[in-house]
């Protein structure tokens, strides 16, 4: 059996658009530049709301930061949207360190005291920061973590494609035929909000690392000394 041997398939924010306005009966002699800019703003809408679904494994960077030493404070790129890993790097060996949150770090009464970090805090501000405790006391170490980005911005013009991966294709046509309805065929809102919800779904069950999970009970409770 012949098949195309190619996979190449990879449509423009723009021919997505028009899929989803066929999806609520608008076709595309029928279509203005108002539907366009609609589209074009429900896209980013939906990729804003995708972008609080984290982790979405398409995102994730690792962001590599020199420490100072007596700096606990350091700035993230606004763009993040969540730190999933962190570890600091000292004399060429990898050190996992773990979060905590706002309110325990309140709680510490020697926030200043220095030495090897090995917990930290994310700020979500509209200007993000990570705060290290300890504070580093030695300049050669550095952090380095995984985090989810924000989702690029998917703009129509000039056969621009969408930063997203090919298995999320049917979910974004779906999901934006949703959000069209909402404007252009209220009528059909309730059918495309089904179908986007379930190719979200389907969509999310191959977003995830495949690897075993293993559950291993502390035993050492069970037993007196």
């Amino acid at each position: 059996m012949a098949t195309s041997g190619t996979y190449a398939f990879s449509p423009s924010v723009g021919n997505l658009a028009l899929s989803a306005y066929s999806r609520i009966q608008i076709r595309r002699p029928a279509l203005l530049a108002e539907h366009m800019f609609d589209a074009y703003q429900e896209t980013n809408f939906m990729m804003s709301s995708w972008s609080n679904m984290a982790p979405n494994l398409w995102t994730v960077d690792l962001v590599t930061q020199a420490l100072t030493a007596g700096t606990a404070t350091y700035n993230v790129d606004a763009k993040t949207v969540m730190i999933l890993d962190a570890y600091i790097t000292i004399s060429s060996q990898d050190r996992l360190i773990f979060p905590i949150s706002r309110t325990e770090f309140a709680s510490y009464p020697n926030k200043t005291d220095q030495g090897t970090p090995s917990i930290y805090w994310y700020d979500r501000l509209l200007s993000p920061t990570i705060t290290l405790w300890l504070v580093p006391d030695d300049s050669t170490v550095t952090l380095n973590y995984y985090r989810c980005t924000q989702n690029q911005d998917a703009n129509l013009p000039s056969g621009e494609t969408p930063a997203v991966p090919y298995r999320l294709l049917d979910a974004m046509v779906s999901g934006l035929a949703h959000r069209l309805a909402r404007i252009y065929k209220p009528e059909m809102e309730a059918a495309r909000k089904m179908d986007a919800a379930e190719a979200l779904m389907i969509a999310q069950t191959q977003d995830v690392e495949n690897i075993p999970m293993s559950v291993q009970p502390m035993l050492s409770g069970y037993y007196r000394t």
